[in-house]
């Protein structure tokens, strides 16, 4: 009995440490599952906490920064005026002869100075197509044989050459450079751009006869008129001895006021071909 006794003694020692360890493992266990669950409770509310003000500050439209009051300065200048329409530098009639002498539009201009008068029977003389013009113009006569004593081969053509130069170069530098600075008188023609063709044309061939005075008002031409005149008389130093005649230099006077006439009709609707030429053509 006393054995039996002892031996069931330790067997309920033993169940109840077996029941006690059993029952810790499980009060581990429930704090584990516990505590997991409510650090990663506590974890994500933390870090969405923390990344909210990002996320807001990224999907809040960002402030622009205030314009910046500049102040006029006293040392910027006011936009100068629109100037007159005047002929490009390189505009060209017909795209090849030099087109120095014309002015487009209605506006207020002003009047050329001397040295300016004169610096345009520069440009226009010594323009490279007013050259070959004048050196093809007298390969044409030297081919027609035209002032026989003149002669063929290169001497011929060579003074054929000069007298072309010669006539052309006095009647430009007379009629736009020395009476136009005496009579203080423009010697570019004014487009008058607007009404019928024939007004226009009629307009064109008047300017022979009137022009605009440096003041502005309408004066006779007497730059084209006396200035081709001159030019005319002076021929009569260099040409050959039987075309030194009153006659002969009547004859050059008309055929320089002729062309001048022919060249103001061309400058007045020229600036309506070359604004249809450059403008953009439908093909639709």
């Amino acid at each position: 009995m006393p054995v039996t006794l002892r031996i069931s003694r330790a067997h309920h020692s033993l169940v109840q440490s077996s029941l006690a360890t059993r029952a810790s493992q499980l009060a581990v266990r429930a704090l584990f599952y516990f505590l997991v669950p409510a650090a990663l409770a506590c974890v994500f509310p933390l870090r969405a906490q923390q990344s909210s003000p990002a996320l807001s500050a990224a999907l809040t439209e960002p402030s622009l920064p205030e314009p910046i009051a500049l102040k006029e300065s006293p040392s910027v200048e006011s936009p100068a005026p629109i100037q007159p329409r005047v002929a490009p530098s390189n505009d060209r009639l017909f795209w090849v002869m030099p087109n120095y002498l014309s002015v487009e539009g209605h506006q207020e201009i002003q009047p050329l100075s001397a040295k300016i008068k004169f610096r345009l029977s520069e440009k226009t003389m010594t323009d490279p197509v007013t050259v070959s013009f004048l050196g093809t113009l007298a390969l044409m006569s030297q081919a027609g044989n035209s002032n026989p004593s003149y002669g063929q081969e290169l001497s011929g053509y060579a003074k054929r050459y000069a007298t072309l130069y010669a006539n052309t170069g006095i009647g430009t530098l007379m009629t736009a450079s020395v009476f136009p600075t005496v009579f203080k008188q423009d010697p570019r023609y004014f487009q008058l751009g607007s009404g019928s063709p024939w007004r226009r044309t009629v307009y064109s061939l008047s300017r022979i006869f009137v022009t605009r005075g440096d003041s502005g008002a309408v004066q006779f031409n007497y730059s084209e008129i006396l200035g081709n005149g001159v030019a005319a008389g002076l021929s009569n130093t260099y040409l050959p001895q039987n075309q030194r005649n009153l006659g002969n230099t009547l004859r050059v006077w008309g055929a320089n006021i002729m062309l001048n006439t022919i060249c103001n009709v061309a400058k007045e609707f020229w600036p309506d071909l070359r604004r249809k030429a450059r403008r953009p053509r439908n093909f639709d």
